[in-house]
């Protein structure tokens, strides 16, 4: 594929889209009921398609007898946990090697067009944004996405939160599990942005923010703090009345889901002439300006609070002023 056809790439490296991103239309008013048709299969589809079989895959195939989650024990939690990190790095790994070490597409659709494996930087364990991200997955990341899957299906198995079932509810559980998405981008920007003060920041999110040009394995390459408080958005599960797939599917879109916006491609191609959108571009430019997008556009919270960017100059000028009239008030305060 050409990638000129779709965007533009400037002297910098920088490749931009020449569609600007947007948020979902679904909050447009009036509504725009041809603009909402043509999005709605966005809404779950690919990726929260994969999330809720991965899920059921989970329920089915990984996890023990209820009666065996009734108590804490090392057998199914290790295989769990094994399970987990295999999935985690062979779905990771397969954008990895594609785009990142095969690099079957070159630079075409890629933002920035270095890799990140050229430019050692002492940011990183061992001068690899790689090696650090990988370290990161295996003994921060897993670990706490195992230990919050095994606390919510000890507390299911045990009656200690409601279990409603798909028999007896089945349009409450349908309901939401399509609010599921909009739960996940609630939790998201709103701890986003707790992370994002100074202290927190300086702290805790700065490691995530080293990847400046993140890869698929950045996805989860996280603090622990950061890590708690992003994948602990399942335990709305033992809040709201719900069923343990449900949690399932919310965790595993936090986990899994979290490669989209690190991807570092606008498109995966699929032969000469198509190419599969990866909706990263909008967490792309949180990465590479810091201050803006703290969500990823199903709700437009950014929009709504002034920190949305869409990629192109007008969003430049916005993010610029923005950041002229906050060192202005700061001048004034220190004067």
């Amino acid at each position: 594929m050409d990638d000129l056809q779709y965007g533009k790439r400037d002297k910098r490296g920088y490749w931009t889209p020449n569609e600007p991103a947007g948020v979902a239309p679904i909050w447009s008013f009036p509504p725009q009921v041809m603009k909402i048709i043509k999005w709605l299969p966005q809404y779950f589809f690919p990726y929260d398609v994969l999330w809720v079989l991965s899920a059921l895959a989970w329920w089915n195939w990984i996890l023990p007898d209820v009666e065996v989650m009734k108590t804490l024990a090392w057998g199914w939690i290790l295989k769990l946990f094994v399970v987990n990190l295999v999935a985690v790095f062979v779905f990771f790994g397969v954008y990895e090697w594609r785009l990142y070490i095969k690099r079957a597409q070159g630079t075409r659709f890629k933002y920035n067009a270095k890799f990140p494996s050229e430019h050692p930087s002492e940011a990183f364990w061992f001068k690899s944004q790689n090696a650090d991200s990988i370290l990161r997955i295996i003994f921060h990341a897993m670990p706490i996405w195992t230990a919050i899957e095994v606390g919510i299906l000890y507390a299911y198995a045990n009656g200690y939160v409601p279990w409603i079932s798909f028999a007896d509810h089945p349009w409450y559980l349908l309901g939401l599990a399509l609010v599921m998405p909009i739960i996940h981008e609630t939790h998201f920007y709103l701890i986003h942005r707790l992370i994002h003060t100074p202290f927190l920041y300086k702290h805790v999110h700065s490691v995530h923010h080293n990847s400046v040009n993140p890869s698929p394995y950045s996805s989860l390459s996280m603090h622990p703090v950061e890590l708690l408080l992003y994948l602990g958005m399942a335990l709305w599960h033992l809040v709201i009345p719900s069923n343990p797939i449900l949690a399932l599917y919310q965790l595993h879109r936090a986990g899994f889901g979290a490669i989209p916006g690190h991807i570092g491609f606008d498109k995966i191609e699929m032969g000469d002439k198509s190419g599969l959108p990866t909706h990263a571009y909008i967490h792309y430019l949180h990465h590479r300006y810091f201050e803006v997008n703290y969500g990823d556009g199903l709700v437009p919270f950014d929009k709504w609070f002034g920190t949305f960017h869409d990629g192109s100059k007008e969003g430049d000028a916005l993010m610029n002023a923005r950041y002229a009239k906050r060192k202005a008030q700061m001048n004034g305060t220190q004067g």
